[in-house]
């Protein structure tokens, strides 16, 4: 467990170990939950899809293409126990592979149209 109080900043860095220089990270989507078990149902979009959904949120600087940092403001689920739990899901891909997941960033879906 990491504690924190409300509101405080926590501070994330994720690093890849790899002898192989040629990989980056690209975190694709963290969200929190009040269970470890459950990232359905009640949960809480740090980021999806490379797409930042919560305003506290901020990347680093990192001197290393394998090393992502990033923080947001801690918080409380409402009605549930005092833990929150984070869940992110990182992308591996080739450095300078221009058409890989790792430099595409944000993708909103796009809604279909219903037909009648």
């Amino acid at each position: 467990p990491y504690y924190v109080d409300i509101n405080q900043n926590l501070f994330v860095e994720a690093i890849l170990h790899s002898s192989d220089s040629d990989l980056i990270l690209f975190l694709d989507t963290c969200v929190a939950s009040p269970t470890p078990y459950n990232f359905t149902s009640v949960t809480y979009d740090i980021i999806r899809n490379g797409c930042v959904r919560d305003s506290t949120y901020a990347t680093y600087y990192s001197p290393y293409k394998h090393m992502i940092r990033f923080k947001f403001k801690a918080f409380q689920f409402i009605r549930y126990n005092p833990s929150v739990y984070l869940q992110c899901e990182l992308v591996v891909c080739r450095a300078y592979d221009y058409s890989s997941r790792c430099y595409q960033g944000c993708i909103t879906r796009s809604k279909r149209e219903a037909s009648s």
